[in-house]
Formats: C-alpha cells, sequence, structure tokens
C-alpha cells in the first residue's frame, strides 16, 4: 500500500502520466455519464414522488404544476453553477466534498455553515428514508390483509419491527467502503424508482379509464368542505416542501462528480448527467402527480401506494412497495456515505498510527468476491444507523417530515451557496443586474424555505398530538 502511494505521489510531482492514478494521487476514477445520472435518479427520484399526488392537490392544478416547474428550472441552473466549482478556482485542484467546494471558493463562516447544513440534511434524510422504507414494508402485510379480510377491516401494524429490519439491512450495506463501490446499488436503485413510479402511473390511469372522475379544482382542496382554511394554508405549505425536496439532489452532487473520469472535463460531463436526470425527474414527477391528482382528486392520499389509494390488484400494490423500498436501501447509502468519509477521514488524520482505524481485513462474500472490513468502520457505521433508527421510530411522520427536509435544505445547498460562489469565481460586480437578479432568487427561496418550516413543524406537532403508536402512519 505504501508502494502504491508513493508511486501516486511521484507521478503527480513529475507531472508523468499514470495509468492507474488521478492528478490527484488517487486510484483513477472511473465514473461516467451514465453512472452519474444513475446516481442522480437515484438521489432524486425518490418515495417523494408518490406525495407529489397529495401536494397537487392541496395546491391545485394551477400553482401545482408551475411550482413543479419552477422547481425543476432552479434546480438544474443552480447544479450547473455548482458543477462548475468542483475544481479550486485560483490552484484547479479537486474538491471531493461540499463543504471543500464552499472552502475553496468562500471560506469562512460560510463554510461552517455548509457543514452544518450539509451533514445536518444527510442525518434528515437518512431517518426520513427509514421511516418511509418501514411504511411500504408495513403497506405490503395491510394490502394482504385488506384483501383477504375487506377494504374496511382494521389491519393495523406498527412500523417498529420494519424499520429495524431496514436499519439491519443498512448495517451489512454500510460495509461497502467507498462512494466509488457504489454504482452497481445505485444503478439498481435507479431501476426500482422508475418501476415503482410506472406502477403508480399505470395504477392512476387504470382508475381513471374506469370511469371514476372525482372531483379536482384549478385552486385545490376547498375550503369549508375538504378542509378549513387554517389546514388550508398549513398544507399548502407543507406540498411546497414535498415539491422541495422532491428535486434536491446537491447536497450529494460534488460527491457524485468526484466519481467521474477526469476526461472529458468533470464539469461537463456533470452538467450533461445533471440535465439528464433533472429532466427524467420533471417528466416523471409531472405524470405522478397530475395522473394521481385527476385519479384521486381532493382526496389524494399522502402515498397512494400506501396511503391505500388503491387497494387491488393487491400483488401489484406489493410489487411497488417492495420496489420503494430496494430503492431507498440503495438511496440510503447514497446519502450516508459522505457522513462516512467524513468521520472516518477526520479519526485517521487525528489517530493515523491507530491499527484500529486503518486496518482492513479481507472477508470473502460468496458470489461478490472479497469484501474490505475495518473494525472502526464495522462499529462506528453500524451506531450511526442504529441511531438513525432509533429517531425514525420516534418520529415517524412521512409528508410531515419530508416537507421539513425539503425546507431545510433547499435553500442554502441548491440555491444559496452555488449562486454566491458563481458570484465570487466569476467576480460578479455588486448591483450589477447579474448580481441583482441571482441575489433576489436567492432571497426570495429563502423565504419560501422558512415559511415551509414553519408549516412542517406545524404539522409534526399535529401529527405527534394525534399519533396512534400502532397504526400505519403514511
Amino acid at each position: 500500500m505504501a508502494a502504491g502511494l508513493q508511486e501516486s505521489t511521484n507521478a503527480v510531482e513529475i507531472s508523468i502520466p499514470n495509468s492507474k492514478f488521478d492528478d490527484d494521487g488517487r486510484v483513477k476514477r472511473t465514473g461516467t455519464l451514465m453512472t452519474a445520472s444513475a446516481h442522480i435518479i437515484t438521489a432524486v427520484i425518490g418515495s417523494g414522488v408518490l406525495s407529489l399526488a397529495w401536494a397537487i392537490a392541496q395546491l391545485g392544478w394551477i400553482a401545482g404544476i408551475t411550482i413543479l416547474v419552477i422547481f425543476s428550472i432552479i434546480t438544474w441552473f443552480t447544479s450547473t453553477l455548482l458543477a462548475d466549482s468542483y475544481r479550486s478556482p485560483t490552484t484547479g485542484s479537486r474538491n471531493y466534498t461540499y463543504v471543500d467546494v464552499v472552502k475553496a471558493h468562500l471560506g469562512g463562516t460560510k463554510y461552517t455553515f455548509c457543514g452544518l447544513a450539509q451533514y445536518g440534511n444527510f442525518v434528515g434524510i437518512s431517518i426520513g428514508y427509514t421511516i418511509t422504507a418501514s411504511i411500504s414494508l408495513a403497506a405490503i402485510i395491510r394490502s394482504n390483509c385488506f384483501h383477504k379480510k375487506g377494504h374496511d377491516a382494521g389491519c393495523h401494524t406498527t412500523n417498529n419491527k420494519f424499520m429495524i429490519a431496514f436499519g439491519v439491512a443498512e448495517i451489512l450495506l454500510s460495509q461497502i467502503p467507498n462512494f466509488h463501490e457504489l454504482a452497481g446499488l445505485s444503478i439498481i436503485a435507479a431501476v426500482m424508482s422508475f418501476a415503482y413510479s410506472l406502477i403508480g402511473l399505470g395504477l392512476s390511469m387504470a382508475e381513471i379509464a374506469g370511469g371514476h372522475h372525482p372531483k379536482t379544482s384549478l385552486t385545490g382542496v376547498t375550503i369549508g368542505v375538504d378542509v378549513t382554511s387554517s389546514e388550508k394554508v398549513w398544507n399548502s405549505l407543507q406540498a411546497i416542501g414535498n415539491i422541495a425536496i422532491a428535486y434536491t439532489y446537491s447536497v450529494v452532487l460534488v460527491e457524485i462528480q468526484d466519481t467521474l473520469k477526469s476526461s472529458p472535463p468533470e464539469n461537463q460531463v456533470m452538467k450533461k448527467a445533471s440535465f439528464v436526470g433533472v429532466s427524467v425527474t420533471t417528466v416523471f414527477y409531472m405524470l405522478c402527480g397530475t395522473l394521481g391528482y385527476a385519479a384521486f382528486g381532493n382526496k389524494a392520499p399522502g402515498n397512494f401506494l400506501t396511503g391505500f389509494g388503491f387497494y387491488e390488484p393487491f400483488w401489484l400494490i406489493d410489487i411497488g412497495n417492495i420496489c420503494i423500498v430496494v430503492h431507498l436501501v440503495g438511496a440510503y447509502q447514497v446519502f450516508c456515505q459522505p457522513i462516512y468519509h467524513l468521520v472516518e477521514k477526520w479519526c485517521s488524520q487525528r489517530w493515523p498510527e491507530s491499527k484500529f482505524l486503518t486496518k482492513e481485513y479481507g472477508v470473502r462474500i460468496p458470489l461478490c468476491g472479497v469484501l474490505n472490513v475495518n473494525v472502526f468502520r464495522l462499529v462506528w457505521r453500524t451506531a450511526y444507523v442504529t441511531l438513525t433508527t432509533v429517531i425514525a421510530m420516534i418520529f415517524p411522520f412521512f409528508n410531515s417530515v419530508l416537507s421539513l427536509l425539503g425546507a431545510t435544505s433547499f435553500w442554502p445547498l441548491t440555491v444559496y451557496f452555488p449562486i454566491e460562489m458563481f458570484i465570487s469565481r466569476a467576480k460578479i460586480k455588486r448591483c450589477s443586474f447579474t448580481w441583482i437578479w441571482l441575489k433576489l432568487l436567492s432571497m426570495v427561496c429563502l423565504i419560501i424555505s422558512l415559511i415551509v418550516a414553519a408549516a412542517s413543524i406545524q404539522g409534526l406537532i399535529k401529527d405527534l398530538r394525534s399519533f396512534k403508536p400502532f397504526s400505519s402512519v403514511s
């Protein structure tokens, strides 16, 4: 290992091309447009797609579709700015994480703020995915129960046992050493996201074709009929938060870009991958949201595969929920790897001589080859998954948690930092037209995020008051 590091260092120092290492001395990256697009689709098309019918029901045809389009454009635009920030503006050296990018361009307190926002969001996503996966697993049991006993049967079940099962699976998968070895898992997860989205679309179209035409509206749910005036306001704001998080992947954009080969230039490939990811996502979101709303109208459930907008065919609903779980198993790892890397890097630098931290043991796994296992990695990652699972068991609320995650992550990570780094890198003059409209965009998104965060907290309080521990929360 030492010889390999020395070889890579020498190659960098004397600028001699080396087929095994990149220009920073690390093992040569092999990521492509396809793998980057798969990572993005895995990160973006989460189970939040299944809440979009509910979101459009709260907002109505006009506002719902408009907000979907606006968030897709904002996400794509700021992702192109972030892709150009991967290499440092002065030295051209690589930055391996979002925090490193901000440090290279902005430094100071903004760097610290970015770290808190990004890694806090990773923890939140870990909790949210655990909740969502458990709801889908519980929905499989309930679907079979409804099929056997009728749609009016109680069929209640606790989600806790499913959260524990999901946590155990993530403990095992968390032993995958780093982001670069997740490509296969991301591709499988991306396929699963398409699968359950298509199932939801198919069931919605079947509902519409069957002559079921529930009440819909240009402005969404009706005050005094479906909801009270206060519920209309709070639910609409939560719906905006759900849409915001449905597009969020900036938190892992830099980490995904760091997997790409250096030729063609990483920023060019990442921009193309972002365009592919956001375009595919928007098409699916638009179809799922609009067809779901057309199928269920103002009574659209928060998640139409787990909230039982459909009961039959039960086996197809089961398959859709299995696909959700498989997708979330992979997506959880995509969002957790940066946290794992941060802690393990800090510890190895703090105690470089510790064998507990550095020694690898080869474990042969049938059909998979040899997996390098590190004792510290095993202990720390197991502790992290266990902690997020316990927190998820305490707050098992799908829509409110989803909305709060969107509110807290969208402005700082998707809008603010990409814009600030672009202004710094391009040396945009203060009070120029470009400076003003970029700052205005950032300010508007901040205001939206704060309002949605308040609505999400209100929703969590409401959920806590009405929480029944042995009902399947959806």
